[in-house]
């Protein structure tokens, strides 16, 4: 129980982590209600942000959600995820590169935007550890372990960290984008912009790790 709880404790934290990164996109929100000079593009960037992310969350979950025919290997599939996981953020550590066909997307197209930056910078990549520790098909006996049951359960096990994940994502992001829009201001935006890349990479590093030590026997 304890671990399942700070599983989930991993899943809100994480959202919020992502929200604060302005990498994540709450910067184009604030923009946004710039140019259009109304509170409301605001808030309708802040949902375009949230659909991207939401989906980016489900489109990498859910694969693992149907693989209740892979029971016996569900031990490798998590080593796996953490292994993968670690090596995109030493990838990014060393490299710092971002791809370049992120700066092709029109700004109307936001939602596009958040989906395609969820995926490349490993925001939805980092869930797999965590939500694979929350399935624990292990521990299930044999009653529950029948596929079409643990399907339908793991499937709603996704809906529900990529729920929780979103809501804290745009929760941090969006409060501190309503601050810089109505009391903050762009100057704090050029005295206080601060790059998470490094952060980011090693958030990772420690969330691939944490996966594969979890994945080892005991």
């Amino acid at each position: 129980m304890t671990t399942t709880a700070g599983l989930w404790l991993a899943v809100v934290l994480s959202g919020l982590y992502h929200g604060l990164n302005p990498g994540m996109g709450w910067p184009l929100a604030v923009s946004s209600a710039l140019m259009e000079q109304r509170p409301r593009a605001l808030y309708g960037a802040l949902g375009a942000l949230a659909v991207g992310h939401f989906l980016a969350m489900l489109v990498i979950l859910l694969p693992f959600s149907l693989m209740s025919l892979l029971l016996d290997y569900e031990r490798h599939l998590r080593l796996g995820a953490g292994i993968i996981v670690v090596a995109l953020g030493l990838w990014l550590l060393i490299t710092r590169k971002h791809p370049r066909f992120l700066s092709r997307v029109p700004p109307t197209q936001l939602a596009l935007w958040s989906f395609l930056v969820a995926l490349v910078h490993g925001a939805a990549l980092m869930l797999v550890p965590i939500y694979l520790g929350l399935c624990r098909i292990e521990e299930l006996d044999a009653g529950h372990r029948a596929a079409a049951d643990l399907m339908g359960r793991n499937m709603l096990l996704t809906l529900g960290v990529a729920v929780v994940h979103t809501a804290a994502m745009i929760i941090a992001g969006g409060g501190l984008a309503v601050a810089v829009y109505r009391w903050l201001g762009l100057q704090f935006l050029s005295r206080s912009w601060f790059d998470l890349e490094t952060i980011w990479a090693l958030s990772l590093i420690l969330v691939g790790g944490i996966g594969i030590y979890t994945a080892l026997p005991a």
